[in-house]
């Protein structure tokens, strides 16, 4: 049975100015330091860390909130902005009281991670960043939205009510194959929370990013979890990442993009690796990118 400490409570928080947004949260033991995870595009806060809630609370206060039209997160009210998470996330923090925290993010929660290092590093005391790149320029990520966006886009023109449409189609070839039947139906269930519209949108934000100019200015720790399986963004772009940073630390884990979901036990053991790296006070043996 799991201790008080590791079972996700959940709630609506209201961000002053923001929205409104859904919040998982498990208080860890009693002074642990934060970590904040931040999900991928198409899923929820849920879907994407379901399965390393109750591991991480051991030893973390664990806070993870729906993105901007994502789930239950804040409407987005035009187009959808990486930097708009950011400061989303920020905001809730201070809603919740929390001076620092790890920043731990996935495909694109990790840029979105990034981006509150590069717009508010005074509450940023680590990163963990996952299944990510510095950009997307010339992935499959990119190549997917380029054959993707332009059919979406001119249906949504024919046929507005497409708007409302779920994202489970478009977000399952993301993740990648998911062989455990109920894993998948629970996928495609948080899938279907997110509209299409907000999908595309997202993406497009994606392939917008790049923090190749100023990602080499992080001095705060840094691990890299690396999926070496990913069909979507390529192992060696992740690497390329964790080579621009200083310090940082690289985990590997032998799976497709969606490792969350379809390797959890893989993913579970390397996420708390780097979130043990990266804790501040933590011991750990430096592993330079290889």
């Amino acid at each position: 049975m799991l201790g008080k400490a590791a079972m996700p409570l959940t709630r609506l928080v209201e961000i002053p100015g923001r929205g409104r947004t859904r919040v998982w949260e498990c208080p860890g033991p009693p002074g642990a330091e934060t970590v904040m995870l931040i999900h991928g595009v198409a899923c929820t806060a849920e879907m994407n860390w379901a399965k390393v809630f109750a591991p991480l609370a051991r030893d973390f206060r664990v806070v993870a909130a729906d993105l901007r039209g994502h789930g239950d997160g804040i409407p987005v009210r035009s187009r959808f902005r990486l930097e708009d998470c950011a400061d989303d996330i920020a905001a809730l923090a201070g809603v919740l009281g929390i001076d620092r925290f790890t920043a731990v993010g996935y495909s694109l929660g990790g840029m979105v991670a990034q981006l509150l290092y590069r717009r508010h590093p005074e509450l940023v005391s680590g990163l963990v960043l996952c299944s990510t790149g510095r950009n997307v320029g010339g992935s499959r990520a990119e190549e997917l939205a380029a054959l993707v966006m332009p059919a979406v886009a001119a249906a949504l023109r024919w046929n507005p009510l497409l708007y409302l449409m779920g994202s489970e189609l478009f977000g399952m070839a993301v993740l990648g194959p998911i062989d455990d039947p109920a894993t998948a139906r629970f996928a495609r269930a948080q899938l279907h929370r997110t509209t299409l519209a907000t999908v595309i949108s997202a993406s497009q934000a994606v392939c917008e990013f790049n923090s190749s100019s100023w990602i080499g200015q992080v001095d705060v720790p840094t691990a890299v979890v690396i999926t070496d399986q990913d069909r979507l963004v390529a192992p060696s772009r992740q690497l390329e990442l964790a080579r621009a940073i200083p310090g940082a630390l690289v985990y590997h884990v032998a799976a497709d993009h969606g490792a969350c979901l379809s390797a959890p036990h893989l993913f579970t053991r390397a996420l708390l690796e780097a979130c043990w790296s990266t804790a501040p006070g933590r011991d750990s043996t430096l592993r330079r990118p290889a």
